[in-house]
């Protein structure tokens, strides 16, 4: 984090400008009173004073939108030097004058890196130039001491301030951290919470469905029974027979399979790692994401791999997601591939498709949670997390090959029996 004086010279310089002006009107305004009736003195005094006003608001301030603010400091600093020593020889080195000397090293502190040996060079011209022009040696003492002095004081108490503002700066960042974080777990709850419900509506739904279907299922057998057993049919009825009851009965029957499919993959009690067919729950994705593929060509190629152990509403909640994703990503007369094969111990499964494809930072990115690139309202962002979790719980591995326009392959590597600590999640 940039120090906040250090960051922004021109803040701080700006800062302090307002307050600067005060002192040495304040002085002048005492060797005005001082010296009346000393007009010689009080001239040079007051023309010095004009001069190092004009210079200073006007065309410095001027200059500096130009040139770097180290160079006008220093500009500046030889300008009041001229100033002061003017001043102090008309009116022979007066401690009225001296305190400009003192005062101008209060507010070097802070602008740049150059400070400090622009205060040594201040010292050393200020005292050489006085003592040469006969000013009391214990006056440029005292006053050189003062002003260094002064300064030392007011640079260790502004780092002491910018320590401070530093631990507050980064206690404020800590805490915006813990918020953010805070927010982000509210809102995954929110969509955890949400889900949840979605899946208890949909297996209510899927039970509502399956009963009415059943005394369909059962009148339609009954009717296509009767008619079988009706001997002389008109060519209708006859028709009926032979194609549209058959047909119907298979309609009932891909209907009843979906809503078993639904049941079964929103059921919402805990599952315990068991023995499945990983190409069944692969054939169950596919008949549940078959909506949002319909649009492009699938294909599916499924090699022996025998039986694993997992969670397989798990593994079927990851294979749907992955073909979802491929299906969203890829357009018309496109492709969507899912193969399964085992090699040795382990099971590999890929989800390949022709789609939009990645660019290497969004991949960087593509399993934390609410990290989406799909439009405001279209995702959540948890797919791919969740999928990450429970690959990574089934003690597997997921990876990602992508390249923009030219499609992704998400491959997953599960051993065929997790080792025991994934078993024990």
């Amino acid at each position: 984090m940039a120090r906040p004086l250090e960051a922004d010279p021109e803040r701080v310089h700006q800062g302090i400008q307002a307050i600067a002006g005060l002192g040495p009107m304040a002085v002048n305004i005492a060797v005005l009173v001082w010296f009346w009736g000393q007009w010689r003195p009080l001239i040079a005094v007051m023309s010095v004073a004009v001069v190092l006003t004009l210079a200073n608001v006007v065309f410095l301030e001027r200059l500096a939108r130009r040139l770097s603010r180290s160079l006008v400091e220093t500009l500046r600093m030889l300008l009041n030097v001229a100033g002061i020593s003017v001043s102090g020889h008309f009116t022979e080195w007066s401690p009225l004058i001296w305190v400009f000397v003192p005062y101008n090293m209060l507010w070097f502190y802070g602008l740049d890196r150059w400070v400090r040996p622009r205060v040594a060079v201040y010292l050393v011209l200020m005292n050489s130039i006085a003592l040469a022009d006969g000013a009391p040696p214990e006056l440029a003492l005292a006053f050189s001491l003062l002003g260094l002095f002064g300064y030392l004081l007011t640079e260790r108490r502004a780092s002491l301030l910018r320590g401070a503002l530093d631990k507050v700066l980064e206690q404020q960042a800590g805490l915006e951290r813990a918020h953010q974080e805070m927010r982000q777990i509210h809102a995954r709850a929110m969509e955890q919470e949400k889900l949840s419900s979605l899946g208890m509506m949909a297996a209510g739904v899927a039970h509502e469905i399956n009963n009415p279907m059943s005394f369909v299922a059962s009148n339609v057998h009954q009717v296509l029974k009767d008619l079988k057993a009706h001997p002389g049919l008109t060519e209708p009825l006859r028709e009926h027979v032979e194609e549209v009851l058959p047909a119907t009965l298979e309609g009932i029957q891909r209907v009843n399979a979906i809503v078993a499919d639904l049941r079964r993959f929103s059921r919402g009690d805990p599952e315990a790692f068991v023995e499945y067919e990983l190409n069944a729950e692969v054939r169950l994705a596919l008949r549940i994401a078959h909506s949002q593929l319909r649009h492009c060509q699938v294909e599916s190629e499924l090699g022996e791999v025998g039986r694993m152990v997992g969670r397989p509403r798990q593994m079927a909640q990851v294979l749907v997601n992955l073909l979802v994703n491929a299906g969203q990503a890829t357009a018309e007369s496109g492709e969507v591939r899912i193969s399964t094969r085992r090699e040795g111990d382990w099971v590999q499964i890929e989800v390949r498709d022709t789609g939009t494809g990645m660019p290497p930072e969004v991949q960087r990115y593509l399993f934390q949670p609410f990290f989406t690139t799909k439009p405001p309202g279209m995702g959540t962002g948890l797919g791919l997390a969740v999928v990450h979790g429970i690959v990574t719980s089934h003690g597997g591995r997921i990876e990602v090959a992508s390249e923009p326009g030219k499609g992704t392959c998400f491959t997953l590597h599960l051993p065929c029996v997790p080792v025991p600590p994934a078993a024990g999640r």
